[in-house]
């Protein structure tokens, strides 16, 4: 999702800026001995993942990121536009330079979203359009497009269904062939913020059995582990301050919400961006 990411006015409470404070030290103090984060301050009944920075890679700062996956040494990407002006696409970009090799552009009608790829296609939501389109993983061209009810927001896959979710802590399975819903499955116990607003899952990756999600409107950048056999939250990563180490503040004073998770299964890396981001991270996750 979607709309540009504002901060909550409640940070300008004292104790609410003190405590970021503390945070913030805290957190950049332990990545920088080695690259791992196992604080939780947000969720300290769930347990934290560890990580540590394999490579950092541009990224296009033009990118609304939505949707990220990898596949046989490229990134495929979808963007939004919060304008609606024609700039939504669907790319494979080169992971080295961060430039697309590959792009089709959505008309200025469809913002994209979540993206996912499945038996050579590639599946592609839109936000509130309630259309999936479907493409040639290898030419782009689109091949189908599907129907559904309500938002599209992030989208992964377990090998047979389609995994999608909408703006609602839940897991929604889709039959690839008719898009036609084959469960849904609540999630329990993500995070709220430090305020007690509620937070949401996003972007969707499936990975050895788990499912990664980043949320959407949080204080601080995090990615949840999810188990998908009961939908509870097992793990909780934190990402805040990751993208400041490693870019100028010029460079990220457009930055938004962290957002884009892909997973290279042969070396088992994840890699991680944000909406507007300047970098994408490759890490490692314990």
């Amino acid at each position: 999702m979607h709309q540009l990411f504002i901060k909550s006015n409640k940070f300008t409470y004292p104790f609410i800026i003190i405590l970021f404070a503390l945070f913030f030290v805290a957190c950049k103090n332990n990545n920088e001995n080695n690259d791992s984060s196992t604080i939780n301050t947000i969720t300290p009944s769930i347990p934290a993942l560890s990580y540590q920075i394999v490579a950092v890679y541009p990224h296009d700062t033009a990118s609304f990121t939505e949707g990220l996956e990898f596949h046989n040494g490229f990134l495929y990407e979808s963007t939004g536009d919060p304008d609606y002006a024609g700039r939504s696409k669907l790319s494979k970009t080169n992971v080295n330079t961060g430039k697309d090799v590959q792009q089709i552009t959505l008309a200025p009608a469809f913002f994209g979203e979540g993206i996912t790829m499945l038996n050579g296609k590639i599946y592609q939501l839109t936000y509130k359009e309630q259309k999936c389109f479907v493409y040639d993983a290898n030419t782009f061209k689109k091949l189908n497009e599907f129907s559904y009810e309500g938002e599209g927001w992030g989208m992964t896959n377990d090998g047979h269904y389609l995994i999608m979710d909408n703006g609602h802590n839940e897991l929604i399975y889709r039959d690839p062939e008719t898009f036609k819903i084959v469960k849904t499955l609540p999630i329990t116990g993500v995070p709220k913020d430090y305020a007690g607003h509620e937070v949401y899952i996003n972007e969707l990756e499936y990975v050895d059995g788990n499912i990664f999600a980043n949320l959407y409107t949080m204080d601080f950048d995090q990615i949840v582990k999810i188990d998908p056999n009961t939908g509870k939250v097992i793990g909780t990563l934190n990402l805040n301050g990751l993208l400041e180490r490693y870019a100028p503040p010029a460079e990220t004073a457009k930055r938004d919400v962290l957002n884009g998770i892909a997973f290279d299964s042969s070396n088992h890396t994840f890699y991680i961006t944000g909406k507007y981001w300047p970098k994408l991270f490759a890490i490692r996750i314990q």
